[in-house]
């Protein structure tokens, strides 16, 4: 692959492959397996092959319907529907965006001042499930799904809380962050900062855009606190 094919690839991911490879690799971190909450059209599928993962390594999550069958239809495996919050069959109303990408359970905030083209145009009703419930559900093995990548437009935090203890499986966590309100009640960097410390998580690689929102990149460096083991 082409280092310009490569590039492209990673569009939807700010911060650069070679950085992130050299966090992991500095830090001694080998990933085993993705879990992927926000699939979209798994754009990111070339950069966890980078990562020397097969596609059967990979967890993808969506939260719109049409989004799961279109993958599943290419032929990409481990492909679920599900709106991950915090909150455990929570009748919500999932908003769908007209780019797709923006797409969220929170309604826009600063985002339609930031991005006035994108608009919602669809709502679906669904039911709600955690991280928890889900992956006992589906028997999923995290220890090995070890690098987490959340791009769930501002409801990050919201999942993290709904994950728990699992937490504590990941070596390499990376998020969708905001430095402003551009869903309302979103979670903000600092916040996502303070609850993933407590699980012995510090952020070392930021990229933001002139929006007040980007990806960082969070490692396991320490033990978690004890307040946050249960």
């Amino acid at each position: 692959m082409s280092d310009l094919n490569l590039e492209l690839s990673f569009l939807f991911m700010l911060i650069p492959y070679h950085r992130i490879q050299q966090i992991l690799s500095d830090n001694k971190i080998v990933i085993t397996g993705a879990f992927h909450l926000g699939a979209h059209e798994c754009e990111e599928l070339t950069f966890y092959q980078q990562l020397n993962l097969a596609a059967t390594d990979i967890i993808w999550l969506d939260a719109i319907p049409q989004k799961v069958a279109e993958a599943q239809q290419r032929g990409i495996p481990n492909v679920y529907h599900a709106v991950v919050t915090d909150k455990e069959n929570e009748e919500v109303t999932f908003h769908v965006s007209n780019n797709g990408q923006s797409s969220s359970v929170l309604e826009f905030g600063t985002h339609a001042q930031e991005h006035p083209w994108v608009i919602y145009v669809d709502h679906l009703i669904q039911k709600s499930t955690t991280i928890r419930s889900f992956v006992a559900q589906h028997s999923i093995d995290m220890p090995k799904h070890n690098f987490w990548n959340f791009d769930i437009q501002g409801a990050e935090l919201m999942a993290l809380h709904g994950a728990g203890e699992l937490i504590h499986t990941a070596a390499a966590i990376y998020l969708e962050v905001n430095e402003r309100e551009l869903y309302k009640g979103c979670g903000l960097i600092g916040e996502l900062d303070t609850f993933l410390s407590g699980y012995g998580f510090t952020r070392v690689a930021t990229e933001m855009t002139v929006h007040g929102w980007g990806d960082a990149l969070y490692i396991r460096q320490s033990k978690p606190h004890e307040n946050n083991s249960q």
